[in-house]
C-alpha cells in the first residue's frame, strides 16, 4: 500500500519523509486552531493588529532562547508572558490614554520586535535569529506537533463554547454591551487565544510568518461567503490546502517551506479575488447586470 500511495508524486514526498508527514501534521494543528482566530481577528477589523501581535512575542521568546537555548519550554513560556503582557499593557493604554489601541499596538510592537532582534543577536548566530523570524516547519518534533495539537484543541474549544459571544463582540461590541457584561471578557479571552496561537504558529513558521496562516485564509474565504460558519469551514479548507501546496512546492523546488506556505495561502486569496462571487470582478458584472434589467 504505501508503495502505490509512494508512486503518486503528491502523495511520495509525505509517504517517503517523516519530516513532511511531522510538517503536514503541524500545519494541520495551525489551519484547525489559528485559521479560525484569524477569522474572528478580521470580522473585528484587527487584521494588522495580528501582524503587530505576532511581534510581541519575540522579546520572551528570545529571552528564553538566551536562558535554555533552543527549548521548546522556554520559548513557549517565554513567548507567552511577553504576548499577554503586551496585549495587557497596549488596552491599558489605550483606555486610559489619548492614544487609540492601533497606535498603542504599534508602538509596543515595534519596541518588542527589536529588543529580541537585539537579544537574539547578543548570544546567538544569524542562523538561530533566521530559524527565530521565519520559523522550522520541517524541523517540527513530537514535542513540538503536542505543543501544537494541545494549542489547537484550546483554540476550538473555547471558540465552540464562546461563539456566539465572539461573533458579537467582533461584528457589533457596542451592541454587545448594552445586553451583557461579558464585553471584557469576551475581548480579553480573544487576545489571549490570539497570543496562545501566535506562539504555536511561531514555531512552526517564526513571528514574521505565523500571522499569514491566520489572515490569508479568513480573507480568501471572505470572498465566497458571508455567513461565519461557512466562513470558518472555507477559511480552514484553504489553510489545510494552502499547506499541502506550499510544503510540495517547498520539496519539489527546494524552497523554504514557510514563505513558500504563506506565498501559496496569498496566491489563494489572489485568485479568489479573481473568481470568488463577492470579489471585484465578479461585483463589476453583477452591476452590468443590475443595469440591464
Amino acid at each position: 500500500m504505501s508503495e502505490t500511495l509512494a508512486s503518486i508524486p503528491l502523495l511520495s514526498p509525505f509517504v517517503e519523509f517523516a519530516f513532511m508527514r511531522r510538517a503536514l501534521a503541524g500545519c494541520l494543528a495551525l489551519s484547525l486552531g489559528a485559521t479560525p482566530v484569524g477569522v474572528f481577528l478580521m470580522l473585528r477589523r484587527m487584521s494588522l493588529a495580528g501582524d503587530a501581535m505576532s511581534h510581541a512575542i519575540l522579546p520572551g521568546a528570545a529571552v528564553g532562547y538566551l536562558i535554555a537555548g533552543l527549548s521548546l519550554p522556554a520559548m513557549t513560556i517565554g513567548g507567552l508572558l511577553a504576548g499577554l503582557a503586551v496585549a495587557v499593557l497596549s488596552g491599558g493604554v489605550a483606555r486610559n490614554s489619548v492614544i487609540k489601541e492601533d497606535t498603542s499596538l504599534a508602538t509596543f510592537y515595534l519596541i518588542s520586535l527589536s529588543a529580541g532582534v537585539l537579544i537574539i543577536s547578543l548570544r546567538g548566530s544569524s542562523v538561530d535569529l533566521l530559524h527565530v523570524l521565519f520559523g522550522s516547519v520541517l524541523a517540527l518534533d513530537d514535542a513540538a506537533l503536542l505543543l501544537l495539537a494541545g494549542f489547537a484543541s484550546l483554540s476550538v474549544l473555547v471558540l465552540a463554547l464562546g461563539l456566539r459571544l465572539f461573533v458579537l463582540e467582533g461584528c457589533d461590541p457596542a451592541f454587545l454591551a448594552r445586553i451583557s457584561r461579558l464585553g471584557p471578557l469576551a475581548h480579553y479571552g480573544f487576545m489571549v487565544l490570539l497570543v496562545v496561537n501566535l506562539v504555536a504558529g511561531f514555531h512552526a513558521l517564526g513571528t514574521l510568518m505565523a500571522v499569514g496562516i491566520m489572515i490569508l485564509p479568513a480573507a480568501a474565504a471572505r470572498l465566497w461567503v458571508c455567513n461565519v460558519g461557512p466562513l470558518l469551514l472555507i477559511a480552514v479548507s484553504v489553510a489545510l490546502l494552502g499547506s499541502f501546496v506550499g510544503l510540495l512546492l517547498s520539496y519539489h523546488a527546494n524552497l523554504p517551506a514557510g514563505p513558500a506556505i504563506v506565498l501559496t495561502l496569498g496566491g489563494l486569496y489572489l485568485l479568489s479575488l479573481l473568481v470568488a462571487p463577492l470579489g471585484p470582478l465578479a461585483g463589476c458584472w453583477r452591476s452590468g447586470w443590475h443595469f440591464e434589467r
